[in-house]
């Protein structure tokens, strides 16, 4: 009997073991329920929220929207947020559940991943905001120089336009940790480069044609044209007295 209970140990702690596991189990499949029926409410009440607050309006403004269309994306910005609350809060209760479990490792992946959501949030609004900002920067632009007779004021806007919406992409990649340094080094390098590209063209083989592109701009006016030609003076050798007009004046 006791080289039976000898062999019946092993058997009884692995049973014991799976006694103290089930209702662990157990209770991490009811907070995976509970957080899945938590997540669609909250999904469902963001997306509700940021429309009763007209901020589908002005992604659709700014074009996001539509870039998030053309990349696959059936919904809208507003829509967008909803699924991220809704996977944040999945991935809460699963870092609960399996806290509760005792599986370290997968908790500390899944917390890691908890932690970038909300970042993503917080790019997603800089990208929102920046692009609206940075097409009503362009429209200013664009309409400052119309008032002001310039020509190509639309490509103008376009540019301060495009110039925003750089760095509001840097901020945001900045705001997930993606890239870091390099991307923030890398533009600078570009915006350098340009700069440095555009200096020399103007000073060295551009001059030409950078003073046809001013007098197309800011055109001058006719009594700006005639101040600015300048006339050769005439000398006028007035005859002394006592001469008659045909002889010569003595040297």
């Amino acid at each position: 009997m006791d080289r039976f209970g000898i062999h019946l140990e092993p058997l009884n702690a692995m049973l014991y073991q799976v006694g103290a596991f089930v209702p662990r189990l157990a209770i991490a499949l009811v907070v995976v329920l509970a957080g899945w029926l938590i997540a669609k409410t909250v999904r469902f009440a963001v997306t509700k929220a940021l429309r009763a607050i007209n901020f589908n309006v002005l992604t659709e403004r700014a074009g996001l929207d539509n870039f998030l269309r053309q990349g696959g994306w059936g919904g809208d910005t507003s829509s967008l947020f909803g699924v991220l609350a809704y996977w944040l809060v999945i991935l809460a209760a699963l870092l609960v559940a399996f806290n509760g479990l005792g599986l370290s490792y997968i908790a500390d992946l899944l917390g890691r991943v908890v932690w970038f959501v909300p970042n993503l949030f917080v790019a997603l609004l800089v990208l929102a905001f920046g692009s609206y900002f940075a097409r009503f920067v362009g429209e200013a632009v664009s309409s400052y120089f119309r008032g002001a007779q310039m020509r190509d004021a639309v490509l103008l806007g376009q540019i301060a336009r495009y110039a925003v919406m750089a760095f509001v992409i840097l901020i945001a990649l900045d705001q997930i940790k993606v890239g870091g340094d390099i991307v923030r080094e890398s533009f600078l390098v570009v915006l350098a480069g340009v700069v440095f590209a555009l200096a020399l063209a103007f000073g060295l083989a551009g001059k030409d044609w950078a003073a046809a592109q001013i007098e197309r701009w800011w055109p001058r006016t006719p009594q700006d044209k005639s101040t600015t030609t300048t006339t050769t003076p005439t000398i006028v050798v007035e005859p002394s007295k006592g001469s008659s007009p045909g002889e010569r004046p003595p040297r």
